[in-house]
């Protein structure tokens, strides 16, 4: 009996040629699930519909891998995008279908925790502000790029002509920072 003839296209799940298949989405599942939910769970209130999300992303994952030559890079980084991308589409159709949150308020019942909540919000950003001005321009930059234009590393990187683990070593600077000094002031 004579073994089968190689194929041109590696089969989805070979070991041997570098993409997830069966297995490797496997892991990378059990590897990135947790991390996923928690990370759809920061822009969604509600745990299970980051769970419902999460297992799309997985599938889109699965459906992409069937067409894909070369293995994801970066898986984590991959399957947050998908995420975001599905949130984004989710926020679109719902907002289409006229689905957005409409809280009727009475002013006078919350003035008073409205006012504190300010008062904090505004104590907390001055904490911040001053944190920011200790920051070297570099990583202040960098930190702003990422954080408030939402530049990814690779952006910023192109950008500022440094590696991609030189602007990992900024952001973690800048965050080092951040949690250090920002409930001292």
């Amino acid at each position: 009996m004579q073994p089968p003839a190689p194929s041109t296209v590696p089969a989805f799940g070979d070991p041997d040629d570098g993409a997830p298949g069966p297995l490797g989405l496997e892991m990378i599942y059990r590897d990135e699930r947790h991390a996923l939910v928690r990370f759809i769970t920061r822009h969604r209130s509600n745990r299970e519909d980051a769970g419902d999300i999460a297992q799309e992303v997985f599938l889109r994952l699965a459906q992409s891998e069937q067409t894909r030559t070369e293995p994801i890079a970066r898986p984590r980084a991959f399957l947050r995008q998908v995420a975001r991308n599905l949130l984004r589409d989710r926020a679109k159709s719902a907002a289409g279908r006229g689905e957005l949150m409409h809280v009727p308020f009475e002013e006078d019942a919350i003035s008073a925790a409205n006012e504190v909540s300010r008062l904090e919000a505004r104590d907390s950003l001055a904490r911040i502000e001053a944190v920011m001005r200790r920051m070297k321009p570099k990583t202040r930059e960098i930190f702003m790029a990422h954080r408030l234009d939402g530049l990814s590393y690779n952006e910023i990187a192109e950008r500022t002509g440094m590696s991609v683990s030189g602007i990992e070593k900024q952001m973690a600077k800048a965050m080092t920072m951040l949690l250090q000094h920002a409930g001292r002031d």
